[in-house]
């Protein structure tokens, strides 16, 4: 598989196509190739844990030689990421108004978007922090909708803090000369969002260099799977970030018996050729139907040997 040559993959999907799973192969492929692997679930139902039989949670925890995994908790991630707000304002508002503002921050960790935002921010810390630590990292991403605003946020966030900096810019010229005598004013929340703004860029850079980073979606050999996963390739197609590789999990093998079996694989064919018109473009690897679940290291190199490079 060419996107295993990436040092970042993405894998996304519709719930229950087996995106974890083969998230989970991917690293523990790299891993057995040699590689310091970092394997990180976005998803809020982290399936990890059970595929690995150990407790991950929000700490990296080495789960065999050069694989390590991390489950983020976006409630968790979202109370750091209010906290981390609340202490950038500490010294910018007046303290009459500060318990009002921290009221409002409050109130904003429950709405729509706060998860998402915090979530990005973990996000891009693992990139550009972990990357040091590790020649791979692989990241399990939530069901399609919520992969798409995650991977849009870059471009989105990056022009909303443009705006911000170029107002507060003025604001601040306009201050200096009307009340400063023409001194430049010292502006610590700037200085924050100058910060942020360096460090989306930085992710968004590292998200469309496909020299570095792969972008993978999972699929079932099913309608509303195909349909799902063509409307997420062509939105993703729009912010520049391209889905080079397919995987057709849960295929029905040949030597599946039985006249149920057997209609049921022919109309699985015209899945499988309806996929292989639409994703024209892309890699499109082939992964059978398990008559297990993968519940071991054992059945995950049995499932990983379908992602061996070529």
């Amino acid at each position: 598989m060419k996107a295993l040559e990436k040092d970042i993959i993405f894998v996304g999907g519709k719930g229950g196509v087996g995106k974890s799973t083969s998230a989970a192969a991917i690293a523990w492929r790299s891993a057995e190739e040699g590689y310091r692997t970092l394997l990180v679930s976005t998803d809020p139902a982290h399936n990890l844990g059970d595929i690995f039989s150990v407790k991950i949670g929000g700490k990296v925890k080495q789960v065999s030689s050069h694989l390590s995994a991390l489950e983020i908790d976006p409630e968790l991630e979202t109370e750091r990421y209010i906290s981390g707000v609340k202490e950038n304002i500490m010294g910018t508002v007046h303290s009459n108004m500060r318990e009002e503002v921290h009221r409002q921050l409050d109130t904003a960790k429950a709405s729509p978007g706060a998860d998402e935002a915090a979530l990005f921010d973990k996000l891009i810390s693992i990139i550009l922090e972990e990357r040091e630590n590790f020649d791979k990292i692989v990241f399990d991403t939530a069901p399609t909708g919520h992969t798409i605003r995650l991977l849009s946020l870059p471009e989105l966030m990056g022009v909303w803090i443009d705006g911000l900096l170029q107002r507060r810019k003025k604001t601040n010229e306009n201050y200096s000369q009307l009340l400063n005598d023409g001194d430049p004013v010292e502006d610590p929340i700037y200085d924050v969002l100058k910060e942020r703004q360096e460090r989306f860029s930085k992710a968004r850079k590292i998200l469309l260099d496909d020299k570095v980073t792969g972008f993978i979606f999972v699929l079932n050999p099913e309608r509303l799977p195909i349909l799902e996963t063509r409307k997420a390739v062509q939105l993703l197609d729009d912010y520049h970030l391209h889905v080079k590789t397919i995987i057709i999990n849960k295929v029905l093998p040949e030597e599946a018996d039985g006249e149920f079996l057997t209609q049921r694989r022919n109309h699985e064919k015209q899945y499988l050729k309806t996929i292989e018109q639409t994703f024209e473009e892309q890699e499109l690897v082939y992964v059978p139907l398990f008559p297990h679940d993968i519940t071991d290291e054992e059945q995950l190199q049995r499932f990983s040997n379908y992602y061996r490079k070529g």
